[in-house]
This record gives C-alpha cells, sequence and structure tokens, in this order.
C-alpha cells in the first residue's frame, strides 16, 4: 500500500490526536456515503426483492470514533452524572469511572452522561426525571452508576442533549430517547409526550452523523442533507419560520418535533459536517468548505455582527479562508478548531469563556486563543471551554464554580490553564467532552 499524507479533517479526536503524535505517515482510507453527483437521489436502501429484504449497509463518518479508553469524570454530580455513586456529589479533579466496557466515545448532557462501548453498546448515568437515560433507574441510587441501555442495535454514535439522548446505528438508523423543552416547559420527543425508552425516529433515511443542541437534534444524510427537530425558539432548527418557532404556531407541535430536512438556497448544496451548541447549529459545505449557521445569535455566537438570530440557514463570512474541522457552543458563545491545530473564540466573554483574558469584551468574529500547543479537538460547556492538545493534556478556560474546569480550583479562568490531577499523571486524554455542570474525559495511559 502506498503511503500519502494524511488529511486530518478526516479524523476524529481520538484518531487525530494518534495521527499528530505519529513518527510517520499513515494512509487513511475513509469510506465516503455522499453523493457527488449531487443528482439528491438516495441509494436503494431496505428494499425488498424476490421477497427478501436487502441489508442496509454500514455507515462511516469521520466523527465516528474507535480508539477505546477509560472515562474520567469531574464537576457537579449531585443527580448522579459523575457516574460515581450516590454519596459524591462533586469532583474538583477528574476521577475514574467504573465501566465495565472499553469505551470509545463520550457525551456529556445537561445533567446526564452517555458512554458508547468498543462493541456499540450504550450505557449511561445521571439525571433521569424525563427519561433521558433511556432505562429503569426505580431501584434507588441505580441512576448514579452506569448501566446498559437495552433496546438497541449496534451503534457507532451518540450524542445528548439537556434532556434528550441520541444514538446512531451502524446501518444509519437513529434512535432517540427523553423530552426537549422550550421556554414553557416540556414538550415530549414527540407529540405522544416524553420517551423513557430508545425509539427510532428519521425513518427512511440513511444518517451518517448525529449532534445535539441543548433541546434540538440535528442529523446529516449519506447524501449531504440536514434534518432537524427539537425546540425551534431561537432558530436551531433552520427550517422554522420565526411565526411557527414558538411550538410550531398553528402547525402544532408535529412540525417541530417531527425531524425533517433544512432547505437551502442552493438545492444542490451538499454538507460534510454538522455541529451544535446550545441554541445553534452550525454546517460544513462539502465542496466549498464554506460554513453555514443559524440559531440564537444575541452575543454574536454564530458570527453576525448584527445580533439578530437566524432562522433560516446563512453563509457565515467570518469564517471565511480557514478550513474548520471542528465547531462546539455553549449558552453564549462558540469554539472552533482549525485545521492547523489552532483553535478560536467568539461571542459572550463573561467568565472567561472566550480564553481572551478579562478585558477582552465580546467577540463579533474568531479570535486566537494562545495556547501552549497545537490542539486535536474542542469542546464547550455553558460558559466553559476545552481544547485537547496533541501532548494529550486538557487546556481549559471559563466559569469554575461547578469545579467542571477539573484544574482543583473554583474561580473563574479568564486564559487557559492545565486540567491536572493524579488521574491525568500517567494517562493522555484523547476525548473531552462538556455537559451543563460538569466534564467527561476519555484516556488512555501514556
Amino acid at each position: 500500500m502506498g503511503v500519502v499524507n494524511t488529511d486530518i479533517t478526516k479524523l476524529c479526536p481520538c484518531q487525530l490526536a494518534d495521527a499528530r503524535n505519529s513518527e510517520s505517515r499513515i494512509t487513511i482510507v475513509v469510506c465516503s456515503d455522499y453523493n457527488m453527483a449531487g443528482r439528491g437521489k438516495k441509494r436503494a436502501r431496505d428494499s425488498e426483492s424476490d421477497g427478501q429484504t436487502q441489508k442496509r449497509q454500514k455507515v462511516h463518518h469521520p466523527s465516528h470514533c474507535t480508539v477505546p479508553g477509560k472515562v474520567l469524570t469531574c464537576g457537579e454530580g449531585d443527580v448522579g452524572q459523575l457516574g460515581l455513586g450516590e454519596d459524591i456529589m462533586e469532583r474538583a479533579r477528574p476521577a475514574l469511572v467504573n465501566m465495565e466496557e472499553p469505551i470509545v466515545q463520550i457525551c456529556g448532557g445537561g445533567m446526564h452522561t452517555v458512554c458508547l462501548t468498543q462493541n456499540g453498546e450504550v450505557y449511561s448515568f445521571g439525571c433521569n426525571d424525563e427519561g433521558t437515560l433511556g432505562r429503569d433507574t426505580s431501584e434507588e441510587g441505580s441512576e448514579t452508576l452506569p448501566a446498559k441501555v437495552e433496546g438497541l442495535p449496534k451503534i457507532v454514535q451518540i450524542s445528548a442533549g439537556d434532556s434528550h439522548t441520541a444514538a446512531l446505528s451502524e446501518d444509519g438508523r437513529v434512535f432517540a430517547w427523553g423530552n426537549f423543552r422550550d421556554a414553557n416547559g416540556s414538550m415530549g420527543l414527540t407529540t405522544n409526550g416524553i420517551q423513557n425508552t430508545p425509539l427510532q425516529i428519521l425513518e427512511g433515511e440513511t444518517i451518517v452523523k448525529i449532534i445535539s443542541g441543548g433541546d434540538h437534534l440535528v442529523c446529516l444524510s449519506d447524501v449531504g442533507e440536514i434534518f432537524t427537530c427539537g425546540c425551534a425558539e431561537q432558530g436551531q432548527l433552520g427550517r422554522i419560520a420565526e411565526c411557527f418557532s414558538h411550538r410550531g404556531g398553528r402547525k402544532g407541535l408535529e412540525y417541530i418535533l417531527k425531524p425533517d430536512k433544512v432547505r437551502f438556497r442552493r438545492k444542490k448544496t451538499v454538507f460534510s459536517d454538522i455541529w451544535a451548541g446550545q441554541y445553534i447549529t452550525f454546517a460544513k459545505e462539502k465542496n466549498t468548505g464554506e460554513i453555514y449557521g443559524w440559531g440564537l445569535n444575541n452575543y454574536f455566537q454564530i458570527g453576525f455582527n448584527d445580533m439578530t438570530n437566524r432562522f433560516v440557514p446563512e453563509k457565515i463570512k467570518s469564517f471565511d479562508n480557514k478550513d474548520w474541522v471542528s465547531l462546539d457552543g455553549g449558552q453564549h458563545h462558540t469554539v472552533a478548531l482549525d485545521s492547523e491545530g489552532n483553535v478560536y473564540t467568539l461571542g459572550r466573554a463573561e467568565y472567561g469563556r472566550l480564553g481572551l483574558g478579562e478585558d477582552s469584551g465580546e467577540k463579533k468574529e474568531p479570535s486566537l486563543v494562545k495556547l501552549e500547543d497545537q490542539s486535536t479537538s474542542i469542546s464547550a460547556g455553558q460558559s466553559v471551554s476545552f481544547a485537547l492538545l496533541k501532548n494529550g493534556s486538557v487546556a481549559c478556560w471559563g466559569m469554575g464554580t461547578s469545579k467542571q474546569l477539573g484544574n482543583g480550583e473554583e474561580d473563574d479562568a479568564w486564559v487557559p490553564s492545565k486540567m491536572a490531577g493524579k488521574q491525568l499523571n500517567e494517562r493522555k486524554v484523547i476525548q473531552v467532552s462538556s455537559g451543563g455542570q460538569h466534564t467527561v474525559l476519555l484516556v488512555v495511559d501514556k
């Protein structure tokens, strides 16, 4: 096999860290599920021929992670989101979670945590008031320890919002459970209400990536189309006019809770990646690399300088001229990673979430964060930010009150500091995910 340069835009964070630390070039083979001809026609899927159902093909996307590791958590755990048992309410530094199987992906939700095992099984722990864990927690204290979510096929990707969880199967089906909420409270996961166990949604499409905002879910199909569902109040679905944004208006809840396609002005626009924040969504156009955004922009967090929410997708000019490989959003800020390993932030500066110093003020466009090394992945919480560095350490900044930064301090960090603790002394971090008031790490031995 010939040796070629590695394209880091086609690697998940854990693969990216290994690739950048490697002394030799490696060959990366990525299966593409996109229709490059732009014909808009899906592949044949699940059709019946001669009385037999054809098997769906396995889906692939660079965001699928496969490197196994161990799970660490820190921050507040008053509802069990740390996975350390009912007697441990907080941890100022990362603590080891006892998992039965090696984990390949972690997700911090609002008040819960979800983990994907090497075998494609899903484990959850934390608050289960609205079916968020997808499993029975009637036994006292059972929500504070990891346990398996039953009724799922083999899973290749997970996502977690404030009160909902989603999982993507290896053949491109989407399963979800929990609840979506808006300013008036519970909306239900579907029009049938809260869903306590996994439910397949978006049938008839083959999905290659899922991502959750606070109360919305975004799905990328094998032909580069985007589907959304959930709360639409701030424009985060990208397909609901403002007049219908409150619970679907006269069209009703089904209009927003049933996943549907986001429309773009250019009909043949094909997307290669999606990201989400609490109230915002981003998408990367496949051929041009252009970034589109929609949702809440009250602190310029999307990158538009007018503080006006976007209810339909719009190209973000302030993101031009760089190759962006990852974006993540908190409550009112955005963190962005380019292909050279540089980290940028924009939006609200309060509590230090931008990492640009106490006098930085709000930023209307991506602003460079000074780090000691290149970054391989990023994560944003409500008012905190994280950058995983290529040496396996984690830089953190933002609000320190909940001990979510994992640096042993409760003070706000206005510039990047280093996450530390005995559990990290002989390990390197390959993933970081920020929840509402806690942080989850995936680590491997050095």
